[in-house]
């Protein structure tokens, strides 16, 4: 089987790898939040742009592909922030079972 080739020249994107936690309120209590578990290159490719329509409101679906090196760290459910811009993880997988890199099926909040 060929191996899946990718320029690493290409992940060069900066992102933020967030996970659900939760966190001291410095209360004695706990919150929900999102801690920080490290910082990763990829590369970004839109997949996807459309709208649904929930009551009488528009909400826009944007998808994204994240190529990024692997680790066995990135599960769904996580996010990736880049800047202002967050991406939820939708689907992972290994495209060429080598254990070399992960894309991610990524839904971007707030566009």
């Amino acid at each position: 089987m060929q191996g899946l080739l990718i320029d690493p020249g290409r992940l060069r994107a900066e992102f933020l790898l967030l996970a659900r936690g939760r966190a001291s309120d410095g209360m004695g209590g706990r919150k929900e939040g999102w801690e920080e578990m490290g910082l990763c290159f990829g590369m970004i490719e839109p997949v996807n742009a459309r709208a649904m329509t929930a009551g009488d409101r528009q909400m826009p679906l944007v998808t994204h592909r994240i190529t990024l090196r692997f680790r066995s760290d990135v599960r769904s459910g996580m996010r990736f922030r880049r800047g202002s811009r967050t991406f939820d993880i939708q689907t992972i997988h290994d495209p060429d079972e080598s254990g070399r890199y992960l894309v991610c099926l990524v839904r971007e909040d707030g566009r």
